[in-house]
């Protein structure tokens, strides 16, 4: 869905002096096909902005937590930061920077593979059950604004109308 503004209500100042909305699009790919289009007819694309309005958090639940996924998630947390610490320590060996750098990434995965499980493990149990679930967390608008400097929203309004962004999409 798209909406087309006459402009005269719907002016933002910012720095860059007063904008308008030209348009209004209910998900963000349409919003970016219309400012690919304005920079296919060679439209100052740097004087455009897609606003997200309306933004609301959305929490994606993915799975059941559980002991063994607490331990494993906080293994993974732990071992990635552990095998570059000791990658990183490794290269500092004059001698034989290659084997040192391999086997103290070895231990770093290891040790930071155990530590990640623990503080995982007293994560969880300090929930005491109260969220037994693991999620995703995201900001998501429920429109995106296209606007762009008063100066150029005539043309970047003629520009769209040969898109049709009018039509809704």
């Amino acid at each position: 869905m798209t909406t087309q503004h006459s402009g005269a209500h719907a002016r933002t100042t910012t720095s860059a002096g007063q904008r308008r909305t030209i348009a209004s699009f209910t998900n963000y790919r349409d919003a970016e096909r219309a400012v690919d289009f304005l920079s296919d007819n060679k439209f100052p694309v740097d004087r455009t902005a897609i606003i997200g309005n309306d933004v609301r958090m959305v929490e994606q639940v993915v799975g059941r937590m559980n002991w063994g996924r607490a331990l494993l998630n906080g293994a993974v947390s732990g071992a990635i930061p552990g095998l570059l610490f000791g990658w990183i320590f490794g290269l500092f060996d004059l001698i034989n920077p290659l084997v040192t750098s391999l086997t103290l990434a070895l231990y770093g995965l290891v040790f930071g593979a155990i530590i990640g499980a623990i503080i995982g493990a007293i994560s969880y149990g300090m929930q005491r059950g109260r969220r037994d679930f693991s999620s995703v967390t995201a900001m998501v608008p429920s429109r995106y604004d296209l606007v762009v400097d008063e100066e150029v929203a005539g043309e970047a309004q003629q520009l769209l109308a040969k898109l049709g962004a009018g039509s809704g999409s």
